[in-house]
């Protein structure tokens, strides 16, 4: 009861905070159009978080906002405002800014799996019924096994769409270490990619 309630809040909270209003009659894309029609946010991206997709929106939208040709809310001009989705060339390769998670494809790491005679799904967090974590997910453990990973204070909401707190979780937490799936940490600084599925209002990384 307590999840579904924290999962309403976070819906009206959405539908109080409108975005991406355009100021006048201006070519955009059929997917930031789309976002305009049907009153999306920016933070609730149609695209998978890093894919190509979800950056190129944030870059759309960025130029609109830099042109004077939209209105944000709050939490999306804080996006656009950041380097998110800007490029940069390192060693020859282009890389991304503002998303320090190395983004692997949902049908690459996607796999069913036995754990204590269930079928489950490999690497997609679900929210836990019974506790003791808000979250969980199933991987693969080190020694190839499946393991269980529980993550996040079913006491606390996860507050990935207000800047302040996601720089403070990321440096406490120390995010930009945190790349074995095997651990809770993993999963509780990418939270954010997987928002739509965990029921999440925001898709902002940590």
């Amino acid at each position: 009861m307590r999840e579904i309630k924290e999962i309403l809040i976070e819906y009206v909270e959405q539908l109080q905070s409108p975005s991406l209003f355009l100021k006048e009659s201006v070519n955009v894309s059929p997917e930031l159009k789309y976002h305009v029609d049907n009153n999306l946010t920016l933070t609730n991206n149609i695209y998978r978080v890093y894919s190509e997709g979800y950056f190129r929106l944030v870059n759309e939208v960025r130029d609109l906002y830099e042109n004077g040709d939209i209105i944000l809310n709050e939490e999306d001009r804080l996006m656009v405002q950041s380097d998110l989705g800007r490029i940069v060339v390192i060693d020859g390769r282009e890389i991304y800014l503002d998303a320090p998670f190395e983004v692997i494809e949902e049908e690459d790491v996607l796999e069913e799996a036995k754990h204590r005679g269930k079928n489950v799904k490999l690497n997609k967090p679900f929210r836990t019924s019974g506790g003791p974590k808000k979250f969980a997910v199933y991987v693969k453990s080190n020694s190839g096994g499946i393991k269980k990973v529980s993550f996040g204070d079913p006491n606390l909401r996860v507050r990935n769409n207000n800047k302040a707190a996601s720089k403070s979780f990321r440096a406490r937490h120390k995010c930009d270490q945190k790349k074995d799936r095997t651990t809770a940490g993993y999963w509780s600084c990418n939270v954010g990619r997987y928002a739509k599925q965990l029921g999440l209002s925001s898709s902002n990384s940590w």
